[in-house]
């Protein structure tokens, strides 16, 4: 893990195989980004319950697992956030095989497609483009793991990748609930 990018894939990967947790990274961000796009509340902490549950047959996840999940959900809310939207998909490096970036994508969309159900447990009325959104992260989600290591299956990954990021984005502009900033003007004196 770098200052500049707490979390990488490899770091968190290692983590999690070092902890023999049945979970790949990709898919660990995902769900953590589904939830907060789906409206999941920055207040809220029963986040590490739910992975206890889905990921960890009910047990709490050992200590580095748990400590770089809530780094990793910190750093979700902070990129998701900013204005100059610098939130990003955690995923392999681009030296990593084609093979592996196209996998750990459709991990990732798996883990969205999961955090968000996890969070819209009620059928919510989506707009089209979310209806949209989710229709096309479960084809994404259904990928081949048959890739061709070539130009045009490059150039194909990094349009997905690239869409699915703005789709995570859309579906927070439409669904998420921001942090209540506190007003500081009204105080009574």
């Amino acid at each position: 893990m770098t200052d500049n990018n707490p979390l990488d894939f490899a770091s968190v990967q290692a983590i999690i195989t070092t902890e023999d947790i049945k979970i790949h990274a990709a898919e660990l961000h995902g769900v953590l980004t589904g939830l907060v796009c789906a409206g999941y509340h920055f207040e809220n902490s029963d986040y590490l319950s739910m992975l206890n549950d889905v990921f960890n047959n009910g047990e709490p996840l050992p200590n580095k697992v748990r400590t770089t999940t809530k780094l990793m959900f910190g750093q979700v809310w902070q990129t998701i956030l900013d204005d100059s939207y610098s939130f990003n998909l955690l995923l392999p490096d681009d030296d990593d095989s084609l093979v592996e970036r196209g996998h750990a994508l459709g991990a990732w969309v798996q883990g969205f497609n999961l955090g968000f159900g996890l969070q819209q447990t009620k059928t919510a009325k989506f707009s089209d483009d979310v209806k949209e959104v989710l229709s096309d992260f479960a084809e994404i989600a259904n990928l081949s793991d048959e890739i061709e290591e070539d130009e045009t299956t490059e150039q194909a990954y990094f349009e997905i990748a690239e869409y699915v990021r703005i789709s995570a984005l859309l579906c927070f502009t439409e669904l998420g609930t921001p942090p209540e900033t506190k007003d500081t003007s009204d105080t009574l004196h």
